[in-house]
């Protein structure tokens, strides 16, 4: 994150902190949002692991992991505390109950954004992408300001939703699917969660040890985030 914005420096060193500021802000709103709704979620359904750990709460501190903040300020790509959950205890049953908890959290980014979204469709701001940044960026008013700030709020909480539902383990999209698929495929898939970290991991890491490959995980987020963002921002375009 701190590189891709190092170039606006040269403009101004107020439009750089503005900038990051926003960016940061929306990470950490939209992680803090999305783990509290997993220890909410969790608990309403019976499970008290995450009360007793004080995790339904808002307060970022309880959310945030020190190692993912760095990672989230540095290179814009962090994460949070994992929600300490016993599937077991859950009232729908292990399997439908922990489908339910994980698809909190990225169905809660989606929530955010759309109520993030409503100064756009009541005209009181334009959009703004952090990812799309003008040239005539050093004209900007406060109005302007305010809209990117509001476009990093829909656009971070949507790539958190869409990168959280992918179905790889640790994501919440594996426990999602083992949860919506029949039983038999279900234990298929199950059997692959060891894997998931290990996978991810190299999804994330090929494009920057090996530049000039295609990001798979790029390619195929792209184009949802976009169809996502312009559903709930009316028109505004997030990547490009």
């Amino acid at each position: 994150m701190l590189l891709t914005y190092a170039d606006l420096l040269q403009e101004s060193v107020l439009l750089f902190v503005t900038f990051f500021g926003a960016v940061v802000v929306a990470l950490v709103a939209g992680i803090a949002f999305h783990e509290f709704s997993h220890a909410f979620t969790a608990d309403r359904l019976g499970d008290t692991t995450a009360r007793a750990a004080g995790r339904v709460t808002l307060n970022p501190v309880r959310h945030l992991d020190p190692v993912g903040t760095v990672f989230l300020m540095i290179g814009g790509f962090g994460w949070g505390k994992p929600v300490p959950v016993n599937p077991w205890r859950l009232r729908k049953g292990p399997k439908n109950g922990r489908a339910i908890v994980a698809a909190a959290g990225p169905v809660s980014n989606l929530l955010l954004a759309v109520l993030a979204s409503l100064p756009l469709h009541l005209g009181l701001v334009d959009w703004r992408s952090p990812f799309l940044v003008p040239s005539t960026v050093r004209f900007w008013d406060a109005g302007d300001y305010l809209g990117l700030f509001i476009g990093s709020l829909i656009i971070f909480n949507v790539i958190l939703a869409v990168f959280n539902l992918i179905p790889l383990a640790p994501l919440d999209g594996f426990a999602v699917a083992v949860g919506l698929l029949p039983h038999d495929l279900s234990l298929t898939v199950a059997r692959l969660e060891p894997y998931g970290p290990g996978i991810l991991m190299l999804l994330i890491v090929i494009p920057f040890v090996a530049p000039g490959q295609i990001s798979i995980l790029h390619e195929f987020m792209s184009p949802v985030i976009n169809f996502l963002t312009d559903i709930i921002a009316g028109g505004g375009r997030a990547l490009e």
